[in-house]
């Protein structure tokens, strides 16, 4: 993002590094030779508190078999017993979800596995613009007018307690499979999945909101006797929904990712498989990044430019040439989202600046009725990153103040809104990410309230950036057997983050240029002095402020993570540079 990056370099903000402490050193010792693997590689594991060789083989390997019993979930016997019902009955079903990656992979899973069995089934995604989030009035009427007598709503109603009501009146059955908290009461709903009732004792309780729908199918088809095998094929969609919602990658999760990346790689369905052409990933193995920068987006593109049902479509689709026509027309709409998102971060980061006060506030608010309502939660985290603070991004539709705001690390960003919710009309989300509604005329007070709580909450130590670090390294220690068994730390993702690397004394050979359209970033050769001769492939996204230090010969210290860098199908190990600290030159 050419524009972006150019910000970036004007408005660099310096980093706290911190090495987390190191393992116990006899337990380190003895992974270390059990496993037979380098003592930096079992000190990451033990870091993880994972201190046995058994534990070991457990996290890097898997097993499905590990998947708890759905019916743990609460509700879950009255969820199967009224969509057995329906199903044996013939009774029409309408699957309802929101327009992200969670919601429309949640709808794609429930619906295609629904289909079947029962050709009576339909989907249904709100429209972004005129029903906003969530369940709508408008949504229930369409399924009561056209004879739908049970919906299934997915990432999304565990806060629609009057609109439930509203469809219970009018003789529709809700089963609510969301992921998100509850509030003080829950809807009239038939049954409520979501392991974070406080009444739900589920073992794990951050599964994504395709991950609750994942549960209800593995409980239908436990109870009916079918093989695991007909759900474990919808593990691709179940991995989408993991990686772009930013739920944990532990537990149940990290089961749920791992052999979903493998059905994405072997046998994804037509849907992904257009994607994945479409993202340049199809002779690649496809990792969470892959599906985080590249396929999420693209799915996300379809309900912000134009319809999550376009995005549904796409991933139910069982014709190649269809698949590949729908595919191309979302393609199309990430393109004119990254246009939109480009030109409105460039106004909100005027728009910041040209406040007098900016420097001093703790948040950022920025409010523009023009701006596009599909791209402001993309333009937060933008925003995040140049100012980092938390942030709420505002536009207007419909008549409402609406947007998105995003967090910074440490900060609970829903419970600072929770606190101003007298000014709000409709809000939710989580710790990092929320959306919220509120009148014109509450946008001022809003705002001032706001800022005084986050003021009040927030610390100096969290509104400066850090860079957990795992542990020191010697370029001579990254070997292909390190790499090979690091690789078996995947998949990555929030409590279980790629392993940050710090080398100290490092220097460029004499190769390092800039790169990119803007030359904002810089393609490196590092080495370290003791030894000349190893040099290792680096890239440095938005550092090139560095480029004439390291130019000129002089050493750096670096923190980065390791990876594999695709270049004519062919895989070479390169160090992604998360940030670069200046050595004192005396």
């Amino acid at each position: 993002m050419l524009l972006f990056s150019v910000l970036l370099q004007n408005m660099t903000i310096d980093r706290k590094w911190i090495v987390k402490e190191s393992g116990n050193p006899a337990v380190i010792r003895q992974l270390s030779s059990e496993l037979g693997i380098d003592h930096v590689l079992a000190n990451l594991l033990v870091q993880r508190n994972i201190t046995t060789s058994e534990q070991a083989r457990e996290f890097f390997r898997p097993e499905l078999s590990k998947l708890h019993d759905p019916f743990l979930m609460k509700d879950m016997d009255k969820a199967v017993e009224r969509l057995n019902k329906a199903i044996d009955s013939g009774e029409k079903i309408l699957i309802y979800g929101d327009y992200d990656v969670d919601g429309t992979t949640a709808v794609a899973l429930l619906y295609t596995f629904i289909r079947n069995f029962n050709p009576n089934v339909e989907y249904y995604i709100p429209d972004r613009y005129d029903e906003g989030y969530g369940i709508s009035y408008k949504g229930i009427d369409w399924g009561v007018d056209n004879g739908y007598t049970l919906i299934i709503a997915l990432d999304c109603g565990i806060k629609a307690v009057e609109k439930v009501s509203y469809a219970k009146e009018k003789g529709v059955d809700f089963i609510i499979c969301d992921h998100h908290l509850p509030g003080d009461e829950l809807p009239e709903a038939y049954a409520i999945l979501d392991p974070k009732r406080t009444d739900c004792t589920y073992p794990f309780d951050d599964l994504s909101g395709c991950g609750v729908g994942f549960k209800l199918i593995q409980a239908y088809a436990q109870f009916k006797g079918y093989p695991f095998a007909w759900v474990e094929a919808y593990l691709d969609l179940v991995v989408v929904s993991i990686s772009a919602d930013l739920v944990s990658m532990t537990g149940e999760n990290r089961i749920l990712a791992y052999y979903g990346l493998q059905r994405l790689n072997e046998a994804p369905s037509k849907g992904l498989m257009s994607i994945i052409k479409l993202s340049g990933l199809e002779n690649h193995k496809i990792t969470i990044d892959d599906i985080v920068f590249k396929i999420g987006p693209r799915i996300n593109a379809a309900g912000r430019m134009e319809s999550g049902r376009t995005a549904v479509h796409l991933l139910v689709s069982r014709n190649d040439k269809e698949a590949k026509e729908i595919g191309a027309a979302i393609n199309t709409h990430n393109n004119d989202r990254k246009n939109i998102d480009k030109e409105i971060t460039k106004e909100a980061i005027e728009s910041v600046k040209r406040e007098k006060d900016h420097l001093s506030k703790k948040a950022t608010i920025v409010f523009d009725p023009k701006w596009h309502k599909g791209v402001v939660g993309i333009v937060a985290s933008r925003l995040v990153e140049a100012f980092y603070r938390p942030t709420i991004v505002l536009t207007e539709s419909n008549g409402l103040i609406t947007g998105s705001a995003r967090s910074i690390a440490g900060f609970d960003l829903y419970e600072a809104i929770e606190e101003c919710s007298e000014y709000l009309e409709n809000f939710g989300g989580h710790m990092y990410a929320a959306g919220l509604t509120l009148k014109k005329e509450n946008l001022a007070p809003f705002s001032e309230k706001f800022e005084k709580v986050v003021a009040r909450k927030i610390t100096d130590d969290i509104l400066t950036p850090i860079v957990n670090i795992d542990t020191y390294l010697d370029f001579k220690q990254i070997t292909p057997k390190f790499f090979r068994i690091l690789k078996q730390f995947q998949p990555f993702g929030p409590g279980n983050l790629s392993p940050v690397f710090i080398t100290e004394n490092v220097y460029d050979n004499g190769n390092g240029r800039k790169v990119g359209s803007d030359s904002g970033h810089m393609k490196l050769e590092l080495i370290q002095e003791d030894e000349p001769y190893r040099h290792i492939s680096a890239i440095a996204f938005n550092r090139a402020e560095h480029y004439e230090h390291l130019h000129a010969g002089n050493p750096v210290d670096v923190c980065y993570s390791i990876a594999e860098n695709y270049y004519r199908g062919i895989a070479n190990i390169q160090l992604r540079v998360k940030d670069i600290k200046k050595k004192e030159l005396f």
